[in-house]
């Protein structure tokens, strides 16, 4: 995913339409769709645990999934065939790599025998001072546009596992993460970029969650990226997110820990 300068992409970029469109393109890298497929702490969420058995339906899973009205100050749709990205179409240039690159694109992890997606895309922050740009100097415009831009998107993956599928595919994760911390090339359909950072962070929820910040570099340009799991019982809630200003600036932003917390209180 390419993206311009500020000053040529603020007009489109703080519209609805732009944000979706942003998030298929990411999808193009993001992953999406619908089908079969950690904090190493243990997270917030101590309901009881429930024995890692059979796997749920993509219909009990379409009941657990977020939706629109849940998490304030953000959009909630079920993805389309335009946010899919197979599996087999996330390419590594090292094979340790391929579960953190398939997390990235929203694939899902392991032998998931379900899953259901989720765009979770944060509202356009209203700032009074972008009514009035003639009045700015360049200085304060970009700041301007950039707080516009300060957006973040996010793939919300749910999936399920038989046995301990859901257990194995988080380990399998953390040993990705480990073994690829010196970074790796990633391939996303037509799109080549570098990662260039992974670092694990503190992330919670459920019975164990982890999380990671990425920077990917393509054609120059840093891309910063989160990825967070929360396992609850057999169900996995795997989040991928970007932010749009982040883009612009190749600066960090935050966890969406309001998507996170909705979606992991969904899970019990």
């Amino acid at each position: 995913m390419r993206t311009s300068a500020i000053s040529r992409t603020a007009v489109t970029a703080v519209t609805a339409v732009s944000l979706a469109l942003l998030a298929t393109a990411c999808s193009g890298s993001e992953g999406g769709g619908e089908g079969g497929g950690g904090d190493k702490a243990k997270g917030g969420s101590s309901a009881a645990a429930e024995p890692a058995a059979k796997a749920l339906t993509a219909a009990e899973l379409e009941k657990l999934a977020l939706a629109e009205g849940e998490v304030k100050g953000h959009k909630v749709t079920k993805t389309g065939p335009e946010d899919e990205v197979a599996g087999d179409k996330v390419v590594v240039d090292k094979a340790d790599c391929k579960p953190l690159a398939d997390a990235v694109a929203a694939v899902p992890l392991g032998e998931a025998k379900a899953t259901v997606k989720r765009k979770v895309i944060e509202e356009p922050k209203k700032d009074d001072a972008a009514t009035g740009l003639g009045d700015l100097t360049d200085k304060d415009v970009e700041e301007a546009l950039g707080a516009a831009l300060d957006m973040t998107a996010t793939m919300v993956s749910l999936s399920s596992y038989d046995g301990k599928g859901a257990e194995e595919a988080v380990a399998g994760l953390r040993t990705a993460a480990d073994a690829c911390a010196g970074g790796f090339g990633m391939t996303m359909g037509t799109d080549k970029s570098k990662v260039v950072k992974v670092e694990e962070i503190k992330a919670s929820g459920g019975q164990e969650a982890a999380a990671w910040a990425l920077v990917s570099e393509q054609d120059g340009q840093k891309m910063p990226h989160k990825v967070v799991l929360v396992r609850q019982g057999s169900t996995i809630a795997s989040f991928s997110s970007i932010n749009l200003g982040s883009i612009a600036s190749g600066k960090e932003f935050p966890l969406p820990t309001v998507v996170i917390d909705a979606q992991a209180a969904k899970l019990g």
